[in-house]
C-alpha cells in the first residue's frame, strides 16, 4: 500500500506535481498523462532526485522521504530509466552485481544466487559473461529490468522501458512485467504511452494532467474515461 499525501514540486513558476494525493495498492499500477504531466517527476519524488515543497509518500507503513536516496534503496526501492543505465564495460553479470554493492546482504552466495535469478527471469543467463557494449536494445532494456529486481526489491519504479522496442520485444517485456510480483515480490509503478502496454499490464492506472490527479481506478475504466480519452489519447467528443 502506497499513500501520497498532498505532494507538490514546483521548478521556478511551474508546478510540476499540485498537492498530489491518491493511494495504491495493486500489483501493477500504471502512471499516465500527457508530456509535462508530472509523472516522471513523482518517480524522481520516490527516488530521492528531487524534494517535494510539501506531502508525504508512505509505502507499506514506511515515510520514504524521511529517508536518503541509498537509503530507499537499501528499504527496497528500485528505478529503471528513459535512458537506460548499462555499462558498456562492464559483463552483464557485473552490472547486475554492482547494484547488490550498496545493499546488505548475507553472504557472497546469496549475492550470486540473486543475480542467477534476475538474469534467468529476463532470459540473459546466456550472456552473463559478455559486456554489456555487445548487448542489443532489447537486450539492454532487459538489463536494466534485471538490475531492478536483485536485492528484495520492495518497489519498482519502470519509466518507459519499452521505449525503442519492436512490437515482439515488447510483448516479452510485459511478460516480464506481468511475472515480477509472483517471482520477486515487489509492486511495480509503470510510466509508459504505449497504451497497449498500461492496458496489459496495470491492474489499475492513475492519470495525471499538469501535475493534478486526473482520475484513478482500474486501467480498463480509466481507458474508457472521456477525460483520459481527452487529455491523454487526444480523443474529444464530437457533439
Amino acid at each position: 500500500m502506497i499513500a501520497i499525501r498532498d505532494v507538490s514540486v514546483s521548478f521556478g513558476g511551474v508546478r510540476a506535481l499540485n498537492n498530489l494525493t491518491v493511494s495504491l495498492s495493486d500489483t501493477v499500477v500504471g502512471i499516465i498523462g500527457p508530456n509535462g504531466a508530472g509523472k516522471t517527476t513523482l518517480l524522481n519524488v520516490f527516488s530521492g532526485f528531487v524534494a517535494p515543497a510539501s506531502g508525504s509518500i508512505k509505502a507499506f507503513g514506511t515515510d520514504l522521504l524521511a529517508m536518503r536516496p541509498h537509503q530507499r534503496a537499501r528499504w527496497g526501492l528500485r528505478r529503471s530509466f528513459q535512458t537506460e543505465q548499462v555499462v558498456d564495460d562492464l559483463t552483464v553479470a557485473d552490472n547486475v552485481r554492482a547494484m547488490l554493492d550498496s545493499l546488505s546482504l548475507p553472504s557472497r552466495a546469496d549475492k550470486e544466487a540473486q543475480i542467477g535469478k534476475a538474469l534467468a527471469f529476463v532470459r540473459l543467463s546466456d550472456k552473463a559473461d559478455e559486456m554489456g557494449a555487445a548487448l542489443n536494445t532489447f537486450e539492454r532494456r532487459m538489463l536494466e529490468l534485471a538490475r531492478t529486481l536483485v536485492g528484495s526489491p520492495k518497489i519498482v519504479l519502470l519509466d518507459e522501458p519499452g521505449a525503442g522496442l519492436r512490437e515482439e520485444e515488447v510483448a516479452a517485456l510485459r511478460e516480464a512485467i506481468l511475472g515480477i510480483d509472483e517471482q520477486f515480490g515487489a509492486m511495480i509503478l509503470l510510466i509508459d504511452h504505449d497504451v497497449e502496454m498500461i492496458a496489459a499490464t496495470c491492474v489499475s492506472t492513475v492519470v495525471l494532467d499538469f501535475g493534478q490527479l486526473l482520475v484513478v481506478g482500474p486501467t480498463a475504466d480509466i481507458l474508457k474515461d472521456d477525460r483520459v480519452k481527452a487529455a491523454y489519447l487526444g480523443i474529444e467528443e464530437v457533439e
